[in-house]
Formats: structure tokens, sequence, C-alpha cells
């Protein structure tokens, strides 16, 4: 039994040789079901049936509590060695970490050296919201790729295909009619006053604060979650600066200031995905002193398109008076 989450570096076929049962400890007393092996059986199966029925305890309620209690002596089991001639082993027995090796290990070190056993399978215990089938996991998660390669090349991607080019013509449509047509709203009038100016200049600030919003979640919301990360986030920046570009035409907003956030998104993403760290540490650093470096900007742009839209008020960009 395994979870979708589980990276395979290797063939592991010898764990066909264990015993009736076999499982490896991530946790140091709490062997991980994200991989195991069991051998099928009746009796055992009745038996599980038997102690849900009676209520056995289960400290988490789901698989991993009920399996770790009707195993509870893992722990005490020899570790698993293939026999080399081929045969099957009998017995209870423990799999080395290098079967369910944690991916966290990887992003400390950004590579493998596990001494008690082959390096086989890496599995994410992380966060539901980060496993590696989300597009948006990488390059969080660096070995996200890796486990897209897999799946390119058993389940592949005919699902999401479609939306993801009915969703780029849709964007590209965007930008070509937006930049053609030019559409702003400086064809309404109004009959000037205090009151109005005042009132118009908080509207249109609140509007252009939540176009660029919705410019940034719309796209997200909208692409495929499982589709290939590279493939995920070029359609997001595409988006993003599609539904961005309706905003800066329909507003009269200054284009960089407005794309700051877009830009900032594509150059965390470089530094994240940046191939040549010497570790994990030195990542997550570079990634803070990027944002570091980054946050006055992104601040300088909210003021530039706030100030901006009052100039524009100011000078009556937007409406022309009358009377």
């Amino acid at each position: 039994m395994l979870d979708a989450d589980n990276l395979f570096l290797r063939n592991a076929d010898e764990l066909f040789q264990c015993g009736q049962f076999c499982a490896a400890f991530i946790n140091p007393c709490i062997f991980h079901t994200g991989l195991f092996v069991l051998q099928p059986s009746m009796e055992v199966f009745k038996d599980m049936l038997h102690e849900l029925k009676i209520g056995r305890d289960n400290p988490d309620g789901a698989d991993q509590g009920f399996i770790g209690g009707y195993f509870p002596d893992l722990l005490d089991q020899p570790l698993f060695r293939a026999p080399p001639n081929g045969s099957k082993l009998n017995g209870t027995y423990r799999l080395p970490l290098g079967y369910q090796m944690d991916a966290s290990y990887y992003y400390l070190r950004l590579h493998w050296s596990v001494p008690c056993g082959p390096n086989s399978v890496i599995t994410f215990p992380g966060a539901p919201w980060l496993k590696p089938w989300y597009w948006w996991s990488w390059p969080v998660l660096p070995l996200g790729i890796s486990w897209h390669a897999q799946r390119q090349q058993t389940l592949g991607y005919g699902a999401e295909m479609p939306v993801v080019l009915i969703q780029s013509l849709i964007y590209l449509g965007i930008i070509a009619m937006t930049r053609l047509a030019r559409p702003n709203i400086s064809k309404l009038c109004y009959r000037r006053s205090d009151k109005s100016i005042t009132l118009i200049h908080t509207v249109l600030k609140m509007i252009a604060a939540w176009s660029i919003v919705a410019a940034y979640v719309v796209p997200f919301v909208l692409i495929p979650h499982t589709i290939h990360p590279l493939l995920g986030w070029s359609l997001y920046f595409l988006g993003t600066f599609a539904l961005c570009f309706i905003a800066i035409n329909a507003l009269l907003l200054p284009m960089l200031p407005v794309l700051a956030l877009w830009l900032g998104f594509l150059g965390v993403l470089f530094v994240m995905a940046f191939p040549w760290y010497p570790d994990g540490v030195i990542r997550a650093l570079s990634v803070f002193a990027y944002a570091f470096c980054a946050a006055p900007f992104a601040w300088l742009s909210v003021v530039k398109v706030m100030s901006s839209i009052q100039a524009a008020v100011e000078r009556e960009a937007y409406f022309p008076k009358i009377g």
C-alpha cells in the first residue's frame, strides 16, 4: 500500500520479498502508513473489522492511528534486508528509512545521505495544500518537478490540457482587445462638486485596489490544480498580466507600479527555483533576503498607483465635467 505523494527514486520490487507486514518509521515511535507491505489475508481482514466494531483505540481517527495500533510491536522487529536469492521472508519487519524518506530532509541538504538503507522512496508528509501534485507547490517543494515527471510518464495531463488551452486563448484575447480598445471611463460626465470629487476619489481607489487583487486571485482559482507546475505558473502569470492590463487601461494606471507585484512574484519564483544552492538553509536565506529587498518597491508601487488616481481625478482625466 502506498500514498500518491510517494516519489520512487528507483525500482523497489524487493519489497515483495518482505514478510506479512513491513513499514518504515519516520516518527521515532510511530511507523508511517504512507508505504507499507501487507500480505493479503482474510484472517487479518476479518480481525481488523472486528477491531473496528469493538472500537479499538485510534489516536487520529484515520488509517495511521488504526494500523499503528494494530501492529504495536513493529519497533521491536528486525530490520528488513532483501535476501539476495529472491526468496520471500516470513514475519514482520521494519523497513529502512530509505523506503520512506521525509522530503524535509532533502530540503535541508538538497541531496540525500541516508546510511541505513537504499534511497528508494521519498514521501511528502507536510501540509495538505503543499502536496507535490499541486502546481503552486513548486518551487516551494523542489522535488515536485520529479513527481510530475513520473506522472507525465504514467497518467499524463490529458484531462487538464483542454482547460489550459482555453484559458490561454481567453487571456491572450483579453490582452489583444484591451490593447486595441484601450477602454476607459472618460466618457462619463458629472456635475462638479467637492463632495462628488471626494466620493469619486474614494471609489476609484477601491476599484483599483480590488481590481488588482482580483487580477492575482482569479487566475489562481481557475487554473487546474493538478497541472504541471511549469504550465501552471506560466498560465498564472499570463492570466494576472491580462487582468492587470484591464485595470491599467480602464483606470489609466501607470503600468510599472501595477505590475510591480507581478514582477516580484516572477522574481521570487526564480530565486526559489535556482538549482545551485549548496543547501536548503542558504536557499531559505536567499528567499528572505529577496523579500526584504523587494518589500520597499512593493510599497512604493502601491503609493504610486494611489497618487496617480488622485492626480487623474484632480485633472479630470476620468470624468469631463459639465455645467
